[in-house]
């Protein structure tokens, strides 16, 4: 439900923008630290009667961390928050360095990793709940809505997909929905290939990613000179070049210099 100032236009619209703020990493790390338990079951606090599992055990989860996301901002050795703190002395504010692709691929796992909890006990000797877990994870609905409430209202042009990637979202969208479903109808299998997995890597977050696109691109544009398997790659081109322009020659001649 939108609030009073939203619902009359009362608000400044939100600056869109690729880079995540301390601010922004600490709500999108608070969510996740929020679906920790759900987590217990890979990661289990053993309950000290040695039954049951009470939760996740964040040493178990930051060390293995360690190794799942090298790069993920650590203070102390531990998983953290950055922070950002004002030098009085110097007369300016110091901002923590951290990986804003970490905190995605932290993200990523969450979503990929978090089960239901299907029974919560309070276990009054230790004044904790003792969980069980089935194989079930509805629960990852709800982690990807609050993750991607977060994006849109902060205006992060990223977004969550329910196979759990993040993917770019574009301003000025150059990839539209009805060049990917024409995409799909490709007959040859080597080109069609090659364009999904661009598509796949047009959407990335991560820059190399979007480098890799462009490669996919040139690539299928390669394979497609030799579409024409009774021609050479030159009859090829001008064959292609003429079913594109419906044999139009104005659309077939080469840009006149000026």
């Amino acid at each position: 439900m939108s609030l009073y100032t939203e619902r009359n236009g009362m608000r400044k619209p939100v600056e869109k923008s690729y880079t995540v703020t301390i601010k922004e990493y600490s709500l999108l790390y608070d969510c996740c630290a929020r679906y920790f338990d759900n987590l217990g079951w890979k990661y289990p606090d053993e309950c000290p009667d040695g039954v049951l599992c009470c939760g996740m055990d964040f040493a178990k989860f930051n060390q293995d961390m360690e190794y799942e996301i090298p790069t993920l901002f650590r203070r102390d050795g531990l998983i953290a928050k950055p922070n950002s703190k004002y030098n009085i002395f110097a007369g300016e504010t110091k901002e923590d360095e951290f990986d804003q692709f970490a905190l995605f691929d932290l993200i990523e796992f969450v979503a990929q990793n978090i089960r239901d909890i299907n029974h919560k006990s309070y276990h009054s000797y230790f004044k904790h709940y003792d969980l069980t877990f089935g194989n079930t994870n509805m629960i990852q609905g709800e982690f990807i809505a609050e993750i991607n409430a977060i994006f849109d209202k902060t205006g992060l042009l990223y977004h969550l997909a329910t196979n759990t990637e993040i993917e770019r979202i574009e301003e000025s969208a150059v990839l539209s929905k009805a060049i990917e479903n024409r995409v799909t109808t490709i007959k040859e299998p080597g080109i069609r290939g090659l364009l999904e997995i661009a598509i796949q890597k047009h959407k990335s977050p991560y820059p190399n990613d979007q480098k890799d696109a462009v490669e996919k691109i040139w690539d299928a544009l390669e394979r497609l000179k030799t579409y024409y398997t009774t021609m050479d790659k030159k009859g090829s081109v001008a064959k292609i070049v003429s079913d594109m322009a419906d044999g139009k020659a104005a659309f077939i001649a080469p840009p006149i210099k000026t």
